[in-house]
């Protein structure tokens, strides 16, 4: 049974809620925990964010296709695999849910709900890590998405495990997981004036993966066509 576009936007809302509770939430305990190791408190945000990620999509992808991310929702309307109609709340959903899992984890570590982050993220080798992160990600959703098993689930968590120590940005990909980042002053936080250029680099991103995809896919055939 499909599920009415309330539900799914309610689905992009609570997935994309609980992600960045994740997201922030592990950054705030890897960061008491580990003593100053920032190397150590990386490593257990990419562990907690990746898990969750695999969770979220096999729980939320039969109800909305747990995008949690505004240029996956994007690049999908592009590619006529999403109703168009159904770009707004998806995108007003990812949004305020993002910024709601911000609130989420700070009340849980008696923090103040909303906080703006002081954390430099500047460079150019900043926004071509958001470019390189971006792209692999929609890539890797793209051409697993399609399958009709759970692939896409453990590609996309395990992907977003290794992005978050080989690009120097630590893989942000979502612009609205950048735009909630922006309001907590924690280990995963983002200096307001540094969000414009990942969320640039992130539709480049993106765009670059569609395009790819494309050429990698080859035209698409009718259902049951055979070469």
């Amino acid at each position: 049974m499909t599920a009415t576009r309330s539900r799914r936007a309610c689905g992009e809302a609570v997935g994309t809620a609980l992600l960045l509770a994740t997201v922030v939430g592990s950054g705030i305990q890897a960061e008491q925990l580990s003593q100053g190791n920032v190397a150590l408190a990386l490593l257990v945000n990419a562990i907690a964010t990746g898990a969750a990620l695999v969770a979220l999509i096999l729980a939320l992808g039969p109800i909305s296709g747990a995008h949690l991310n505004p240029v996956v929702t994007l690049v999908l309307a592009w590619r006529k695999d999403l109703p168009r109609a159904d770009v707004p709340s998806y995108l007003i959903a990812q949004f305020v849910g993002a910024i709601v899992g911000v609130v989420i984890a700070h009340l849980m570590f008696d923090l103040a709900p909303i906080a703006a982050s002081e954390h430099v993220r500047e460079g150019a080798s900043q926004a071509g890590s958001e470019i390189v992160a971006t792209f692999g990600l929609v890539l890797v959703i793209l051409l697993t998405a399609h399958r009709r098993d759970t692939s896409v689930a453990y590609a996309v968590g395990a992907y977003i495990t290794a992005a978050y120590w080989f690009t120097a940005s630590t893989s942000f990909a979502n612009p609205a997981v950048t735009v909630a980042r922006a309001f907590t002053p924690t280990f995963s936080g983002i200096r307001p004036s540094d969000v414009p250029v990942f969320l640039v680099a992130q539709l480049v991103g993106a765009a670059l993966a569609a395009l790819a995809v494309a050429g990698l896919d080859g035209p698409r055939q009718p259902e049951g066509a055979t070469e």
